[in-house]
């Protein structure tokens, strides 16, 4: 990497930009086995955000790798950045004050935590959506898991590839015994509640 860069810093600051929209920026890292529920809450929470009036974005794991990471594959380092370069993209949308919701299964979790560190360990909350390989497989309806069973898909996360619980999630939700409505409920409240908190913090700190 050429050494000859500068971060050039604007005239607008972080809590402007935040007052702005009314609200913090936030990054909701949603991680878990393919076919566990990611996406489909993810949409469901963007809904009922851009309803209430907030600027939210949502960056999806099958979207952006048909764009901006077209070029990786599903090998580890190809994975790890994937997530690098989806990390440092969230950490933007946050910093423009925006509610960033960020689906992918990001199986690793040292990548996970760079994600959070990009963001700031405030404004970020790591949800765990929580599903067994045999309700991810029984959800499945382009037959990805029984492809890889067959060894069809090589690396596939959960059958020839790790997927490593997250250790300190800020939020499991359990799509096995929740239905979509109350799994986005949970990740509502949870936005809510940490918002609250961050606003509250700041008006302490002066």
């Amino acid at each position: 990497m050429t050494k000859n860069i500068t971060w050039h810093d604007g005239k607008v600051s972080y809590n402007q930009r935040c007052d702005n929209l009314g609200q913090e920026g936030m990054v909701i890292w949603f991680t878990g086995l393919s076919g566990s529920g990611k996406s489909t809450i993810a949409v469901e929470v963007e809904k009922e955000l851009v309803l209430r009036g907030q600027a939210v974005y949502r960056l999806d794991g099958d979207n952006v790798r048909h764009g901006l990471n077209s070029d990786l594959g599903f090998t580890a380092e190809d994975r790890n950045e994937n997530i690098r370069r989806i990390a440092e993209v969230a950490a933007l949308f946050k910093d423009s004050g925006m509610i960033t919701l960020a689906s992918f299964i990001s199986p690793y979790q040292e990548t996970r935590d760079f994600a959070r560190e990009r963001a700031g360990a405030d404004n970020f909350i790591e949800v765990y959506v929580k599903a067994d390989v045999e309700t991810c497989a029984k959800r499945d309806p382009k037959g990805l898991y029984e492809m890889a069973k067959k060894g069809e898909i090589k690396n596939f996360t959960g059958i020839s590839a790790p997927y490593e619980v997250p250790e300190n999630a800020d939020l499991v939700v359990n799509t096995k015994e929740l239905s979509v409505e109350a799994a986005v409920a949970k990740v509502l409240e949870a936005i809510d509640k940490r918002q609250a908190w961050i606003k509250e913090n700041l008006e302490a700190t002066g």
